[in-house]
């Protein structure tokens, strides 16, 4: 365990304590744009995998239609319809656990940055100590002026639990995250093509946000702000490729389908269509009837007559 401990420190912690140094010492001694430019940093290197990420919800999007068809024709037959979604897959050069590259690589950048925040802004003269020994040599002569570093930043201290603060500025950034979060995966849900999926979704689509908003209490909120940071940045990047549509669509007001009115059905009666000879009934009948009026009223004029 202490060999894979070393190849942690020096491979993933070392690194991020360094260049969260070294962007304090450029950006004007603030902890929190080092913290924001460090995750841009990150998302640029991520690039390749996030477009793939995206791609894989682009290209999952265009097989639901097929993919639906088959659940439907083999619902009664499991192993048919997963052998039938198998080969849909080969077929369309898709891989379905594509999309699970960035996710698993975030988790040690996350683990990294939380221990290399807490490295880099010490609470003791201790742990000051122990921030020095991890500087590499090149880089202690630039940043002994700025050590030690200040986690102050717009009000908040990044070196702090969000627990530790009062309500409700405890609540902000676990609300920011898990409304961030909440976006991202509405921006990256692959369409569901079963009722199952879609319940799964679902349950996703509000889990994530709650659990990170969950975690934000209990780590750092420097950690926070990278959370933030971070989906807004693969937000913007997946509407560029994959489009708008899921986050235009939360606030787009729904027109209700017009009602539609129910068939008639006309049962032991014949429908006579309007031709021509009918139209000329018609009109007969409306003749007649007119001069039955007429000669109804010219009655009363030859009583009054006769009795003259």
């Amino acid at each position: 365990m202490g060999f894979i401990g070393d190849i942690w420190v020096a491979a993933i912690e070392r690194p991020m304590i360094n260049a969260l140094v070294l962007l304090y010492h450029v950006f004007f001694n603030n902890f929190g744009l080092s913290i924001i430019v460090f995750t841009v940093i990150i998302r640029v290197i991520m690039f390749p995998l996030t477009v793939k990420q995206a791609n894989f919800t682009k290209k999952m999007a265009a097989l639901q239609p097929k993919m639906q068809e088959i659940n439907t024709k083999y619902a009664k037959d499991p192993q048919k319809k997963s052998q039938e979604t198998m080969k849909l897959y080969r077929e369309a050069g898709f891989n379905p656990l594509g999309c699970l590259g960035p996710v698993l690589i975030q988790f040690p950048i996350w683990i990294g940055l939380y221990r290399a925040i807490i490295e880099t802004l010490p609470t003791t003269p201790d742990k000051l100590a122990d921030l020095s020994q991890n500087l590499y040599s090149w880089a202690a002569p630039i940043v002994q002026e700025v050590i030690p570093l200040s986690g102050s930043f717009l009000g908040a201290d990044l070196a702090k639990r969000s627990q530790e603060y009062p309500l409700p500025a405890s609540l902000i950034l676990p609300v920011l995250v898990g409304i961030s979060m909440y976006f991202m995966q509405k921006m990256t849900m692959t369409p569901s093509a079963s009722p199952s999926q879609e319940s799964t979704n679902r349950m996703m689509l509000w889990m994530l946000p709650v659990m990170f908003g969950f975690f934000t209490l209990q780590f750092s909120s420097g950690l926070a702000l990278y959370w933030i940071v971070s989906n807004i940045i693969g937000i913007i990047i997946q509407g560029f490729i994959t489009g708008w549509e899921p986050l235009t669509g939360l606030f787009r007001k729904k027109v209700p389908k017009p009602a539609t009115a129910p068939a008639l059905t006309v049962s032991n009666q014949e429908v006579i269509a309007p031709n021509e000879d009918n139209r000329d009934n018609s009109e007969d009948s409306r003749r007649s009837d007119r001069t039955g009026t007429k000669g109804a009223k010219r009655r009363p004029r030859g009583s009054r007559n006769r009795r003259r």
